[in-house]
């Protein structure tokens, strides 16, 4: 078995099967311009209700903010991981495409703040979320 790359912004087989998308990322301005991407929502990601799960946004609140936030500290030898995710659930939907914007809101030397956006085809914003990360070591 081969390690695995902590700095892939590949999606495992979780984020695939959610649909969520990252745009491409410059490690180097992660900091500054934030992680970017969508997910394309419709009936798998339903409640028995007929609308998105909050678990559907938390998970790509928490995706997100993992991503740039591991990106912002990668020339450290560090990673980051989640400590505290809270995701606002603001407007149901259905179906559509949701764009995802995630920027630091503090890179500090332990932890670090994130905030989340996810907006509607008509730019209206249908949750968001602030994910506090904990910076750590990479492993041996």
């Amino acid at each position: 078995m081969s390690p695995i790359d902590p700095f892939s912004v590949q999606p495992g087989e979780f984020l695939q099967a959610v649909g969520f998308r990252l745009d491409e990322i410059d490690p180097a301005e992660v900091a500054a311009k934030g992680v970017t991407g969508e997910i394309d929502v419709d009936e798998r990601h339903h409640t028995p209700w007929g609308v998105v799960h909050g678990g559907v946004w938390a998970t790509v609140v928490e995706s997100a903010a993992s991503v740039g936030a591991s990106l912002a500290v990668r020339d450290r030898g560090e990673f980051a991981v989640g400590v505290d995710n809270v995701t606002d659930f603001l407007r149901p939907v259905r179906r559509g495409r949701i764009r995802v914007i995630a920027r630091a809101e503090q890179i500090g030397r332990s932890m670090q703040l994130w905030q989340v956006d996810l907006t509607d085809e008509q730019g209206k914003t249908v949750a968001r979320g602030r994910v506090r990360l904990a910076n750590q070591k990479l492993p041996e």
